[in-house]
C-alpha cells in the first residue's frame, strides 16, 4: 500500500471510529416523532399562508377584487395634490409592482398619489408611515373605505380620498390586472403611452391567459407545493411555459406582442426579474438555470433599463419580505446575502 493509499484509508478508519464512539446523541424514535410532529405543524402552517388541494397543488385564494369607476379627468383637475386618488403598493409583492410600473412609464405622479405600504413580519401586516389620513395600517385604510369585513388587506390598492357623493374614501379596485387597465387609461397630458392597444388586445388578453397561472402563478405553485408531485406537476408547467416565452421572443421581440410594449410585458416582468433572488432559492425553481433562455434574459434587461424601472426593484427588499415571512418556507428565520439586482440583471 502506497503513502497515499495509507492516508486515505487510516482517515476512513478515524471517521468510522468517531460514529461507532459517539453515535448519533439523538434516539432514531425521538428524531422520527420531531420530523411527523414538524410535518403536521408544517401542514397546518401552510393551511393559513397557502391552501392546497388534497393532492398537494397550490391554490390561490380567489380574488375579492371591488372595482368602482375612477374620477374622470374634469374631477382630477378641480383637487389638489393631497386630494388626488393614491396608489398604495408594496415594494416586495409582484402584483403591486405591475401597477408601479406602469405608474412609472405612464409618468402619473401629477395625476396620482403614491404611497408604499411595508410589510411588519411580527404582525403581518402591511403598515404606513407616516400614516395616511391618520390611519397606520393598510387594514385600517381598508376598513375606512367601508370594504367588507371578510376583506383581506392586500396590495395594490387604488383609493379615492374624495369621491363624488360619498363621506368615506372609495375603495376603486385591488385587482392588479384590472388595475393595469385603469392605470393605462388614467387621465394624463397628451403623449403618455397605450400599453393595451386594440389591435393587439386580442394578443395581450392570450399572453395574460398563457402566463398567469403558469408563470405569475406557477412559481407560487412551486414553492408551495404540499407533494413532490405537485412540485413536479407545477415546475413542468412553469419551465414549459418559459420555452414558449423563449420561442415567441426569437421569433418576433424585442417584446412579446412584437415590436410594441404592451401589458403583456408588464405582467411577465416582475416574476422574471425576481428569480435569482427569491423564486429559484426559496420556491425551488431550478429545474433549468435562467440563463437557459437567453431571449427572455435579454429581454429581461432590456424592461429594466426603460425609464424609472429600475427604482422599482429591489433584491434587498425582496429577500427581506420572502425570506423574512415566509416561516413555513425558512424556518430559520435567516435572510441569504445576494448581489444587487443591478449586478444580476
Amino acid at each position: 500500500m502506497n503513502a497515499r493509499h495509507h492516508k486515505l484509508s487510516r482517515q476512513s478508519g478515524i471517521v468510522e471510529n468517531i460514529y461507532q464512539i459517539n453515535p448519533m446523541s439523538i434516539p432514531p424514535a425521538i428524531v422520527a416523532a420531531a420530523r411527523n410532529g414538524w410535518k403536521w405543524q408544517w401542514n397546518k402552517l401552510m393551511n393559513g399562508l397557502a391552501p392546497a388541494d388534497h393532492s398537494g397543488n397550490y391554490k390561490r385564494k380567489p380574488s375579492q377584487a371591488r372595482n368602482s369607476t375612477p374620477p374622470t379627468r374634469e374631477e382630477l383637475l378641480h383637487r389638489t395634490q393631497s386630494e388626488l386618488p393614491v396608489l398604495i403598493i408594496g415594494r416586495s409583492c409582484p402584483w403591486a409592482q405591475r401597477t408601479w410600473i406602469i405608474y412609472e412609464l405612464r409618468n402619473l405622479k401629477n395625476n396620482l398619489n403614491l404611497l408604499i405600504a411595508w410589510a411588519d413580519h411580527k404582525e403581518g401586516l402591511w403598515k404606513i408611515s407616516p400614516p395616511w389620513k391618520g390611519y397606520k395600517t393598510l387594514l385600517e385604510i381598508y376598513k375606512f373605505c367601508d370594504s367588507p369585513p371578510t376583506y383581506r388587506a392586500t396590495v395594490p390598492v387604488l383609493i379615492d380620498p374624495k369621491p363624488a357623493n360619498k363621506t368615506n374614501p372609495l375603495l376603486v379596485g385591488n385587482e392588479s390586472a384590472q388595475l393595469l387597465e385603469t392605470l393605462n387609461e388614467w387621465p394624463v397630458d397628451n403623449g403618455a403611452p397605450n400599453f393595451y392597444p386594440k389591435d393587439l388586445q386580442p394578443e395581450i388578453n392570450a399572453w395574460q391567459e398563457a402566463i398567469q397561472e403558469s408563470v405569475n402563478n406557477g412559481v407560487y405553485k412551486c414553492g408551495f407545493a404540499r407533494s413532490q408531485v405537485a412540485y413536479e406537476k407545477a415546475s413542468e408547467e412553469l419551465f414549459h411555459s418559459l420555452k414558449n416565452i423563449e420561442e415567441s421572443l426569437s421569433i418576433k421581440g424585442p417584446w412579446l406582442c412584437g415590436d410594441k410594449l404592451t401589458l403583456a410585458d408588464i405582467r411577465l416582468f416582475p416574476t422574471i426579474i425576481r428569480w435569482e433572488s427569491v423564486y429559484s432559492p426559496l420556491f425551488s425553481c431550478s429545474q433549468e438555470f435562467l440563463s437557459s433562455f437567453p431571449k427572455l434574459i435579454a429581454w429581461r434587461k432590456r424592461f429594466y433599463n426603460l425609464p424609472r424601472v429600475s427604482k422599482t426593484c429591489n433584491a434587498f427588499h425582496w429577500r427581506n419580505d420572502y425570506f423574512g415571512a415566509l416561516f413555513p418556507l425558512n424556518p430559520s428565520n435567516i435572510i441569504p446575502k445576494g448581489p444587487k439586482i443591478e449586478e444580476i440583471v
